[in-house]
């Protein structure tokens, strides 16, 4: 009875401990007398997910509500507090000026058991550095013109299968058309394979790099639980690659590069820079920091991102692009134009320099990834205690994750008037003087910009130049309007497709 009574009693204090440490770690931003939403036990202030709200749409609910409190505002990442950064000046230093303190974006990765984790984008710290260095020069624009005109190839390509389904059907699927040619574009670029996704739209390419963005190990709680605790997610090995996903791209990637190694076969592409990373002397980069060879699971994570990084964004940009055409067909009607005018100085040859001529379709592709923001936020953390400049009372301590919410800021009528409203000449170049660029961050900025980011331009470009040059898009009954968004995953696309009405020219 005696022991009955004391076990019942440990438990009473041990439960009473826990619930009290509970409360008090999601009162922090109470003791700190910082503006903020109460969190859910478990998801914090994604609680919205429950309610079937993106990512995004959570931290655009609280930054309608706080943005006018503070340089930033409490926020709970799943179980972590953190901070929603909404003044802009302090978004530049996070980004550029004091990136040094926020470089780490602190996401799981786990490159022992889940070799395709190991990618850019999850590394911090010197591995970061040591990978971005050496895979920069991968996106130069000498290397985008050498791959420009294979991007023009499969681009015709597209317009071969549109062709042969305008007429068949009074909705052409549009996003999923658009998936199609990005991914033929990296299978071929970044590859070196031929994936066939647009006359074969249920390829294994094409069918693993979706199940790649869309699955992940353990669902959404496998999810928080890493994004939460990804040092100890690590050392308890855990993985995020879906076990089929993991197979398929290790196979393709060490097929690729054997068969390249044993022939001696170049094809100025990605994959042949990443062998050269993995067989190259050991050297320094310009500082002085020496560089490591990359190993085959690094090489096979860095082509692995390129497809994820490359493939939905781009699919879903164009989508979203065409879809804003086609509901405005006097804007349409001026890129047409435009497209003609430069292609006609250059004896209708569309070459790599004809892209910078193209400013109008440059605003069009602007104002489209404001109001259709792709990544909705962008994350860092704090590598040691930072107060706000001008802001005494604000602190960002160590360790403690950032939210710069590119959505909320790009949807923000202090700084576009009418933010709902399709306007390219939002991006016109007396606009874009008057407007600091930090409020404009499609891929992001700094030394830790998207890497990509002149692959991914181009290869928007060079699909709508071509289409636009030869088919004229309009809504129809079954277009979405306004757009729907997919409730899944990080990166926003739509969520019934993007059905129009194609004509040929």
């Amino acid at each position: 009875m005696v022991f009955l009574t004391i076990f019942i009693a440990t438990v009473v204090v041990v439960v009473g401990y826990l619930f009290y440490r509970v409360r008090e770690h999601y009162n922090y931003w109470n003791r700190q007398n910082i503006a903020h939403d109460p969190p859910h036990w478990m998801l914090g202030n994604f609680k919205g997910l429950a309610a079937n709200l993106s990512l995004g749409e959570c931290v655009q609910e609280v930054y309608d509500k706080y943005r006018m409190t503070g340089p930033f505002f409490g926020f709970y990442w799943f179980t972590k507090p953190s901070a929603v950064i909404v003044d802009p000046q302090l978004v530049k230093r996070i980004l550029i000026k004091d990136f040094s303190k926020f470089s780490a974006r602190g996401m799981f990765h786990n490159t022992e058991d889940d070799p395709l984790s190991g990618q850019l984008f999850n590394l911090d710290g010197p591995k970061w550095r040591n990978m971005r260095v050496q895979l920069t020069p991968a996106f130069t624009s000498g290397k985008m013109k050498i791959i420009f005109p294979t991007m023009v190839k499969i681009s015709e390509e597209v317009v071969q299968v549109l062709r042969e389904d305008v007429g068949q059907s009074q909705a052409i699927e549009i996003w999923d058309l658009m998936a199609r040619f990005t991914s033929d574009v990296i299978g071929r670029c970044a590859f070196g394979i031929e994936t066939n996704s647009l006359k074969n739209p249920k390829s294994e390419f094409r069918t693993m790099g979706r199940k790649g963005m869309i699955e992940q190990r353990g669902g959404v709680l496998g999810v928080a639980f890493r994004l939460n605790f990804p040092q100890l997610a690590q050392r308890l090995h855990c993985k995020e690659t879906m076990p089929d996903v993991e197979k398929y791209f290790m196979d393709l990637i060490g097929e690729t590069v054997k068969y390249r190694e044993e022939n001696n076969i170049r094809c100025n592409d990605f994959m042949d820079m990443l062998i050269d990373l993995k067989n190259k002397p050991l050297m320094k980069s310009d500082t002085g920091e020496q560089l490591i060879r990359l190993s085959f699971g690094e090489i096979a994570a860095q082509a692995y991102l390129f497809l994820l990084a490359g493939y939905e964004t781009s699919a879903s940009s164009l989508a979203f692009i065409l879809y804003e055409l086609a509901r405005h067909e006097e804007i349409q009607e001026k890129v047409r134009n435009e497209i003609s005018e430069v292609l006609g100085k250059h004896n209708q040859e569309f070459s790599y320099e004809c892209m910078r001529e193209l400013t109008y379709l440059e605003q069009v592709i602007n104002e489209t990834l404001r109001i259709h923001s792709i990544a909705p936020f962008l994350n860092r953390v704090a590598s040691e205690d930072y107060p706000v400049p001008d802001h005494p009372k604000y602190v960002i301590p160590k360790g403690m994750p950032v939210l710069i919410p590119i959505e909320a800021i790009q949807h923000d009528e202090r700084y576009f008037p009418q933010p709902k409203v399709f306007d390219p000449e939002n991006f016109s170049a007396e606009k874009v003087a008057q407007r600091d660029s930090i409020l404009h961050l499609p891929f992001g900025d700094g030394p830790r910009n998207c890497i990509g980011v002149r692959f991914g331009k181009m290869q928007i470009i060079v699909g709508l130049v071509v289409l636009l040059k030869n088919f004229k898009f309009s809504v129809c009954q079954e277009t979405p309007i306004p757009m729907v968004y997919s409730k899944q995953g990080i990166i926003l696309c739509p969520g019934n497709g993007v059905p129009l009405k194609v004509e040929k020219l």
